[in-house]
Formats: C-alpha cells, structure tokens, sequence
C-alpha cells in the first residue's frame, strides 16, 4: 500500500503526543510533509516545543515542525494544563530540544503546502483547536484544492462533553474555527468523544507497551501513566480515553473504525452551550451530509497497533 501525504495540526498535550509518536513510527503508511501546533492544551510556545521534544524521541528531525496561532479566532483562550501538566507532556523530562520549530509561521506553512499540492492530495489530521486551519482557509480558500480529507479529533455526541455537558475540550476552545473547518467543503472524518471513549489505556494494554525498549515506547507509556494517574478520568482499572491517537490509527488501519454519515454545526454564540457539536443523522433536503462520525472504534485492535509501530520506532 503506498503511503498518504498528511499534515499534523496539534496541541501537544499527552495524547497528541502519543499520537504524534504513532504517526512518526509509520513512515511505511504516512509520508509526513510537517507538524503545525496551535495553543490549546498548554500555551502557544510550549506546544511547538513540546512537538519538537516527541520528534526528537521519535529520531524523526526530518519533519519540520511550525508553531502557529497562539490564541482562538474570537474568544479568549482556554488552556488545559490541569489534564496535561504544567509542562504539557505530563511527567516527561522537558528542556530545549535540539532542533526547534522553523521560522515560517504554521499558517504560511499550511497555505503554501495545501496550495501547491495536487488536488485533493494531503490528509490534514487536526488534534487540537482548529485555529490554524480556519485561518489559513479564510485568507487563502484555494488551500481546499489541495485537501484530501480533514481527520479531526473532536467534539461529542451521545457521550457528552468534557469540558462543559456538551461540550469536547478541541472544540470548545475554538468554536468558530470548528464551524469553519467542519463546513469548508472537503470531506471530514470526526472522531469525537462517543468513539475515543471505546479506546481506553487499560492496565493489561499500557502494560504492553511498558514492557518495550524503544525511547517512543517508554514515553507513551509515561504519558499514558500520567493521563491514567488523573482522578478526573475515572478508575485506573477503567483506563483513559486514548483521544488523539485515534485520527492517525484510522490513516494506517481503517478498519479500526466504523462510521455514521451526518451533518454537523458547532454551536458559537451560546455562553452555556458554546462548543456544543449538534449532529444531525437524519438526512434533510437543506443540510448536506458533510461529515463521517465514528460511532465505533476497536479499542484492542487500536492498542495492539500502537504496541506494534513503538515495538519497532527508531529501529532501522
């Protein structure tokens, strides 16, 4: 199977992490063209170091990362350090990693990648608040041509919010931005809290990837500990969502996941609802279907692909 050009946009975080380590352990499956971090879960300059840091684990200096928006389009900002630490990669040692983001601003970076690609020919993979990517579409719609799909990790429906009742953190700390990318036109793949919430880091499944040597293994299975450790995301036994990951599994491994066709809005305006992803199943004459949701994930088969990919990270 070839591999699929794609682009990164997060906001790391635990489980960007864990998902940037996923992605930089396919090399087979994603031709990475760069990484883009917006502020989101800890502030703008932390993220774009923190993106550097897991490339530097993963020996993957070879994709460029750029730091971009530090705040949303219009509401102020809301950061998510009390699930993710102050540093925003848990328990992780941090410092200055090597080789730091490059110059051109994530937002350059996107519209000079998306519009000189062919059409419909990069996967565009967003973990974090879709500030970048919204920007980038209003100054420049023709970045769309080049767009094969957006995979976001965000919003909720059955299984409610995470941040406020009905709202999912990724979307609630972008709402415009949301409403943007969800509506811009190329086909989306939305895996939201009903499906992360089916893959969770159980004992027996991060002791799996505890039990490994590579440097991507052990620091997944440190952020994992570290998310699991938090009183807020239930019993250990239970395990934490494994969030993030989920977009990526699905480029390498479709099958992990099933999906329902619908139309989605993100409510902007409600100071009690902001954030809120309305999704409508029911198909109706004025709405397109403009998004594939997940509504099922393979939380072992999920696992047991990362266990793999980190088995083998960094190994020539």
């Amino acid at each position: 199977m070839s591999s699929s050009a794609v682009i990164i946009d997060c906001d790391p975080g635990v489980d960007d992490g864990v998902a940037l380590l996923l992605a930089f352990a396919a090399p087979d499956m994603l031709e990475l063209r760069g990484i883009t971090t917006v502020g989101g879960n800890v502030a703008a300059p932390l993220t774009a170091r923190n993106a550097c840091l897991i490339r530097e684990i993963a020996g993957r200096e070879d994709v460029p990362v750029h730091a971009g928006c530090a705040r949303p389009l219009r509401r102020e900002p809301v950061e998510a350090g009390h699930f993710h630490g102050e540093s925003g990669l848990g328990d992780l040692p941090t410092g200055s990693p090597r080789k730091g983001p490059e110059a051109l601003h994530a937002v350059e970076f996107l519209i000079h990648e998306l519009t000189h690609a062919a059409a419909a020919s990069i996967s565009l993979v967003i973990t974090g608040p879709m500030t970048n990517v919204a920007t980038a579409i209003q100054r420049r719609p023709e970045v769309l041509r080049g767009i094969r799909e957006f995979a976001i990790m965000g919003g909720a429906r059955s299984a409610g919010g995470n941040i406020t009742p009905s709202a999912e953190y990724n979307i609630y700390a972008d709402p415009h931005a949301a409403q943007v990318v969800f509506n811009a036109g190329p086909p989306v793949y939305a895996f939201g809290l009903d499906a992360t919430h089916q893959v969770r880091a159980t004992p027996a499944r991060t002791a799996a990837l505890g039990a490994l040597e590579t440097p991507a293994a052990r620091a997944a299975f440190d952020l994992l500990e570290f998310s699991n450790a938090l009183p807020a995301n239930g019993p250990r036994e239970q395990g934490s969502p494994l969030h993030d990951p989920c977009p990526i599994a699905w480029l390498i491994d479709p099958s992990l996941f099933e999906f329902r066709r619908c139309h989605v809005d993100v409510e902007t305006e409600s100071a009690l609802t902001a954030g809120h992803t309305a999704v409508e199943f029911r198909p109706r004459a004025d709405r397109v279907q403009n998004v594939q949701w997940a509504v099922r994930a393979n939380g072992d088969g999920i696992f047991a692909l990362l266990t793999k990919r980190l088995a083998q990270s960094g190994k020539a």
